[in-house]
């Protein structure tokens, strides 16, 4: 195991990230004390540890509750044990891994809330897994799929996390949360660059740091971009694709970002290496874009623009774009409208969205956009997501000195569940190409998008 489990199992004790962040804030690097003490950011979260003492023995009901909602998930190849040892194994075959459920609150709490409650008990060190915990999810994920009870879907209704309105406010509590956490934290797990987006690998062996340079060649391609662009870069994360595209291409890029810890280090960067001259970086909501663009681009930033405000979004790029511009967004996204997972949505991506194709539409079609490419890069983005997973596990002993355990298994079960949803398809991954619908300049093939 990567973790000791129990020693989040204090009796009845709330297990808070902040606590350990603030002894141990004098020891962190200088990019991420300011901000990971926060209980505003992600480290903040606090998980329940669960005290296994006077659980007694599970009852009849309970057991027969588990297996009726094993039976309503179509008996999938997985075993549940409780706090006394009780255990229900598949019907048949050989079991997948065992869900170990350590105390009736835990259980009574995953009844009635589901994925939070999952999520929350799994951090707290409440429920472990034995086995592979992404093979267990993409099970997990085709066992939701099964017909449910009346009772069941009035529990989901019930406790249904909508996500969070993303206002200009919305938005910098929301980003604050998610990438304000620590510089540091990021580096032990992301590539030199500091991409934390779907990389690119036309060779499916291809080492983490060729694919995401990868990737950016195939949006400054699919961009045509070409030395003196304009660019306009909507959320621009750590500033690789913006240094990228004005040291590879010759481009002059303006970067729009709401994370001060991000818009700090890109702008520090550009300074010490000598670039601050051709991309600016500028910490402001991307509806305060302005001037005419060449280029618009913008990767990773519409999960977190919600779905009532593309209109907003469709009308910034109509208004800063070039009449022969060009402009590409790349996003996760759905085949089907659906919500995002309660639990990331409540503790780790707060107004969160991924959309479907249709509703991307909403920004095009109101300002005569024609879609000129459209390329789902789902499998790509579960082989980035591996990458990460690997580097967040053998760096997982800093990451706890650095948290705490519970933050340590929550960003984990985090990481997880995102390279099952991309293996079971339940999330896409889109970059969208197009142009002014009266654009003539457009290419008449997609070579270009495959030459080096």
């Amino acid at each position: 195991m990567l973790f000791e489990w129990d020693c989040l199992t204090h009796h009845g004790n709330t297990v808070s990230s902040t606590a350990i962040q603030q002894k141990s804030k004098a020891c962190l690097p200088l990019d991420s004390r300011d901000s990971t003490v926060s209980s505003r950011t992600a480290a903040g979260e606090s998980f329940r540890a669960g005290d296994s003492t006077g659980n007694g023995s599970s009852r009849a009901y309970e057991r027969w509750g588990l297996r009726h909602l094993l039976q309503q998930m179509g008996d999938p190849p997985v075993s549940i044990r409780l706090w006394d040892g009780f255990t229900i194994t598949p019907r048949q075959g050989k079991s997948l891994a065992t869900i170990k459920i350590h105390s009736r609150r835990a259980l009574t709490q995953l009844a009635l809330k589901g994925d939070v409650a999952f999520g929350d008990e799994f951090a707290a060190g409440n429920i472990e897994i034995d086995g592979d915990l992404v093979e267990l999810l993409v099970e997990l994920y085709g066992s939701q799929a099964q017909q449910r009870s009346f009772l069941t879907r009035g529990v989901e209704i019930l406790f249904r996390n909508r996500p969070r309105r993303n206002t200009l406010q919305g938005s910098r509590d929301h980003i604050h949360h998610h990438y304000d956490i620590g510089n540091a934290f990021y580096k032990l797990w992301l590539d030199h660059e500091m991409q934390y987006t779907c990389a690119y690998f036309p060779e499916p062996d291809m080492s983490l740091e060729a694919a995401q340079q990868a990737k950016m060649d195939h949006v400054c391609r699919k961009l045509q971009l070409k030395a003196g662009d304009r660019v306009a870069e909507a959320g621009c994360g750590w500033g690789s694709l913006a240094r990228h595209m004005a040291l590879h291409y010759g481009a002059k890029v303006t970067a729009w970002n709401i994370s001060h810890e991000q818009i700090r280090y890109a702008t520090e960067r550009a300074k010490a290496e000598g670039y601050g001259d051709r991309v600016r970086y500028v910490e402001d909501d991307y509806r305060n874009i302005n001037g005419e663009y060449d280029v618009f681009v913008s990767v990773g930033m519409l999960e977190h623009v919600g779905e009532q405000n593309y209109s907003a979004l469709g009308s910034v790029v109509d208004t800063c774009l070039a009449a022969d511009g060009r402009a590409l967004i790349h996003t996760i996204g759905r085949n089907q409208p659906k919500l995002m997972n309660a639990w990331i949505e409540k503790r780790i991506f707060p107004g969160a969205y991924p959309p479907t194709l249709r509703e991307m539409m909403d920004i095009l079609e109101p300002n005569n956009f024609s879609v000129l490419d459209v390329e789902n890069l789902r499998l790509h983005y579960a082989r980035t997501l591996e990458h990460w997973l690997l580097r967040y596990d053998d760096a997982s002993d800093e990451i706890v000195e650095m948290f705490d355990p519970a933050f340590a298994r929550a960003w984990r079960l985090y990481l997880c569940g995102s390279i099952a949803a991309f293996l079971y398809g339940s999330l896409q991954l889109f970059q969208v190409l197009f142009a002014r619908g009266r654009n003539n300049t457009i290419p008449w093939s997609r070579q270009h998008q495959y030459l080096s």
